[in-house]
């Protein structure tokens, strides 16, 4: 069996929803540069919609692939919808990843939700904090 899918090859050469929105709605990033992979999301938001949605990542074939995954799955939904997106449902969209690079897929979920807090913050939206990662206390929680 091939280490990485199809999907994951197809997403990390031909990565959709790549650059930057200028005066984006939400912007998040994570990551670690301790494992190397730092992820940044942008939303640009309407009417509760995710109209457009943009990455950039520094990372390997499986960051990037998850990044590009993740925004394909978010694009056009409601952001409620997006909210309840999981590393889980990326690394399936992909059909599957390598064990040791699971934490990729983690990274895109932490990502849009740090884009999403962003948005919330920025608009004076009431959230449940418990919802969101906070990784501001830990040093390499995903790379381990």
């Amino acid at each position: 069996m091939a280490l990485y899918s199809e999907k994951v090859m197809d997403h990390f050469r031909n990565p959709r929803n790549v650059g930057v929105i200028e005066n984006a709605d939400g912007v998040g990033e994570v990551g670690n540069a301790k494992c190397g992979d730092i992820m940044k999301i942008y939303l640009k938001i309407e009417d509760d919609v995710i109209r457009d949605v943009k990455f950039e990542t520094f990372g390997c074939g499986s960051a990037i692939a998850s990044s590009s995954m993740a925004t394909e799955m978010i694009k056009g939904k409601p952001v409620a919808d997006a909210m309840q997106l999981t590393n889980k449902a990326v690394a399936e969209a992909l059909d599957g990843l390598p064990a040791h690079k699971l934490h990729c897929s983690v990274l895109a979920e932490e990502a849009i939700k740090a884009a999403l807090k962003d948005y919330y913050d920025r608009n004076g939206i009431a959230y449940d904090a418990s919802q969101f990662p906070d990784c501001a206390h830990c040093d390499g929680c995903v790379c381990g």
